[in-house]
């Protein structure tokens, strides 16, 4: 397997951003490549969500399972 991910080296260890699905004491080889820290100021969640500018229909919180699973709004699920 191969697989390119994000760590954090703490001064000991490398941290992992992710989990990397290995058995404990599975031998690795790393090949280390540094990169640039994220300067800036960081957004949250909500604040990018809200610069999205998602248009969707008034009662989309309301009916978010209607609108995902297909109730056909009389009841009755579209979707047996």
């Amino acid at each position: 397997m191969i697989k390119s991910i994000e760590a954090v080296f703490d001064g000991n260890v490398l941290r992992p951003d992710q989990p990397l699905g290995l058995e404990p004491n599975t031998r690795v080889r790393i090949t280390v490549e540094t990169t640039e820290p994220i300067v800036g100021k960081t957004e949250s969640f909500l604040q990018i969500a809200k610069s999205l500018n998602i248009q969707g229909p008034s009662d989309w919180a309301e009916r978010i399972e209607d609108y995902l699973y297909g109730n056909r709004g009389d009841g009755k699920a579209s979707i047996p």
